[in-house]
């Protein structure tokens, strides 16, 4: 008797019914970082990567993503996205020094399910592509801070986060 929600009765794992679930617009909003050296950074706010546009591809990337989390996910349903737009703010940290990008992923549907998960894979496969197209130069990039900031709409209304 879980409170888990894709457990069953039995312990056994299932994907959540949501048939009798009232449509409403849902908005899911994730975010994340990726720290490198600042040379790294450099590299990609001048457009001078071997691979190409770095935040370019990684938006492509992150919104590829999104539409495909029901693919990854293992209990996720496939939802038809209104809109996913991917954001990247550059900054240097400020205790160590490094280079960062902070990358924003907003979802939306209308359905029966939120679009937290597509939020957070949209995030992770966009940071993931800019290590991909910069490990050649930084080996040592950090993926970080992934989280989950908001979610509207649905019978559990919205939540903020604020840690």
């Amino acid at each position: 008797m879980s409170s888990l929600t894709h457990f069953d009765e039995q312990g056994q794992a299932h994907m959540v019914d949501v048939a009798a679930k009232a449509s409403t617009h849902r908005i899911g909003v994730a975010g994340g970082r990726i720290e490198m050296l600042p040379s790294t950074l450099a590299i990609i706010e001048s457009g001078t990567a071997k691979k190409g546009d770095v935040l370019g591809i990684a938006r492509i990337a992150g919104i590829m993503a999104a539409k495909k989390t029901s693919d990854l996910i293992p209990l996720c349903h496939p939802l038809a996205l209104t809109r996913v737009a991917i954001e990247f703010a550059a900054s240097t940290v400020e205790a160590t020094g490094a280079g960062s990008i902070y990358c924003t992923a907003t979802v939306e549907t209308v359905g029966p399910t939120g679009v937290e998960m597509e939020a957070l894979t949209a995030v992770q496969v966009a940071l993931l592509t800019i290590y991909d197209m910069c490990k050649a130069v930084d080996r040592g990039m950090t993926i970080t801070d992934c989280k989950l900031l908001e979610k509207h709409g649905g019978k559990s209304g919205s939540f903020i986060n604020g840690g």
